[in-house]
């Protein structure tokens, strides 16, 4: 009996020790995204590592929080580190440009999710969502809710983010053929939830009767639902932008936010991770560097089937 088990725990112990090793000859993917408070970044890194280790690489997963200085940084060690590649959420569509070259220079491929940058030749791979298919669906349910008539409100993105100015374009190329709709004012929160709630107070003070919010992300839609609640306003409508659970809850529970649309953030990461598996095996891209997938509309009739980034069939 004493054999048995011995027997089987050095059968383990080998099976560890090869997989171990399976890992250190496949190599490191140095995988870099924005912040991990961000719930969209933090599952685009879950599901590039998750998808890294089941191929039989080691990875050094990192946060750049949308400082090119530290992303900067970040992609030096990576080259340092002699990585394999890099998979990357951008921290700016102009300043990510030479790093990505200087990687590339050094025989390291970097594979680009979510956010593209203004050059092409220098990724192997571009895997975007359909942000401006995905903001349309959105401006549409958003039309829709609010009966084509009323104030309303935008939040936009970071300036310097490419998805930024494509998902408002998106929005009002929807929005504007509703002549009895009107923005009655347009700011930028870069993204983040404590400065949309902020946004929104100020907007609240000029604008009491507005009826509806459009945001270019999620997270800007809960600081802007925090705000509408703290004031009362509990019938202003909002529509988001990503597909989080916490979005998702607001939709079940009846809350200020109505909609969202969903971009597959760990779908994105863990293709990006098998392009980069079968790269570095082949010697060169299978797919077009620029490579786009559809957003879904998220409201109360498929919430309830969202998790983690990713739509239950």
């Amino acid at each position: 009996m004493k054999a048995s088990v011995l027997k089987m725990t050095l059968l383990a112990s080998l099976m560890l020790a090869s997989a171990a090793t399976l890992a250190a000859e496949k190599g490191l993917i140095a995988i870099i995204t924005p912040s991990h408070d961000n719930p969209f970044f933090k599952a685009e890194a879950d599901g590039a590592q998750e998808k890294a280790k089941a191929l039989g690489y080691t990875t050094l997963v990192a946060s750049h929080d949308d400082d090119v200085n530290k992303q900067n940084q970040l992609i030096e060690t990576a080259i340092a580190r002699k990585a394999k590649a890099i998979i990357l959420d951008n921290a700016g569509a102009d300043a990510t440009v030479g790093p990505v070259q200087k990687a590339k220079d050094a025989g390291i491929p970097t594979f680009l999710i979510d956010r593209e940058i203004n050059k092409t030749g220098v990724a192997v791979a571009q895997i975007v969502s359909n942000n401006y298919q995905g903001a349309q669906l959105g401006a549409e349910k958003f039309a829709k809710l609010l009966n084509g008539k009323g104030d309303y409100v935008e939040l936009l993105g970071k300036e310097s983010d490419t998805n930024a100015g494509v998902r408002s374009q998106g929005y009002h190329d929807v929005l504007d053929d509703y002549p009895d709709m009107k923005m009655v004012a347009q700011q930028s929160a870069n993204w983040s939830q404590t400065e949309a709630f902020s946004r929104m107070e100020t907007i609240l003070q000029k604008n009491p009767n507005i009826v509806g919010v459009i945001s270019g992300n999620d997270t800007m839609a809960l600081g802007a639902e925090a705000a509408l609640k703290a004031a009362g306003k509990t019938n202003v409508i909002v529509v988001g932008f990503d597909g989080s659970d916490y979005t998702r809850d607001s939709i079940i529970n009846k809350g200020n936010i109505k909609a969202t649309v969903l971009q597959p953030g760990w779908d994105q990461a863990q293709m990006a991770v098998e392009q980069v598996d079968d790269y570095l095996k082949n010697g060169k891209a299978q797919k077009e560097e620029k490579q786009l997938m559809d957003c879904v509309l998220i409201d109360d009739s498929n919430a309830a089937k969202l998790k983690n980034f990713n739509l239950a069939k």
